[in-house]
């Protein structure tokens, strides 16, 4: 009887665990993901500040430090204790909605780099993970689909006809913000991830 009796709790114990390694398993994905993608846009935004001159970076810089970019419109922790802070959900929706403000403005990214043409596919394949991760983490009765709650205001498609100096700064702008949204959302699923390890040590 005690035999069975164990057996039957290990059996047990294993099919509670089951959810928490697939939601496990599932964050190393979303987490590999933003990973490629954060790499993406640095390479990216390398190789267009590495055809600009001097001179041309430090103007550019400089405005930009002045400007906002339009997914700044979300509102998202200020800083890694605020970060620390955010529940696990909260940490989730964010980075949704900030891939999702960069779906439609990939296509300003996709043209003359190989790189950028990945973009597209892979922006959407991180929401449709960090959509499923939200659903696993939320109470059934509050479970969202990709066009519930989640509205956005899509980064504006302003890049065509502006002079040349107009267009060196809306694309600079551009791919700094892309840069700068997927450091924030490769920061917030990784402390989001590392919440469902009570024994790992999460400061940023």
């Amino acid at each position: 009887m005690d035999r069975a009796i164990l057996l039957l709790s290990v059996m047990c114990l294993g099919v509670s665990s089951q959810p928490n390694a697939d939601n496990q398993r599932l964050f190393s994905i979303a987490v590999s993901r933003v990973q490629h993608l954060h790499l993406l846009s640095q390479r990216i935004f390398s190789e267009f500040e590495s055809s600009l001159q001097m001179e041309e970076q430090r103007q550019l810089n400089k405005i930009f430090l002045q400007d906002f970019c339009n997914s700044d419109y979300i509102i998202s922790p200020i800083d890694k204790h605020e970060t620390q802070r955010s529940s696990v959900l909260n940490l989730l929706s964010i980075s949704y909605r900030l891939v999702e403000s960069w779906e439609s403005a990939s296509h300003s990214l996709s043209g003359g780099s190989a790189p950028r043409n990945q973009l597209l596919p892979r922006l959407s394949e991180l929401k449709t993970g960090i959509l499923l991760l939200i659903r696993a983490n939320q109470d059934p009765s509050e479970i969202i689909t990709d066009n519930s709650n989640f509205q956005f205001v899509p980064y504006e498609n302003n890049y065509h006809n502006l002079d040349d100096d107009e267009s060196l700064r809306k694309t600079y702008e551009l791919l700094a913000c892309f840069k700068k949204d997927m450091h924030k959302v490769e920061t917030y699923l990784t402390v989001a991830k590392c919440r469902l390890s009570p024994e790992a040590n999460c400061t940023l």
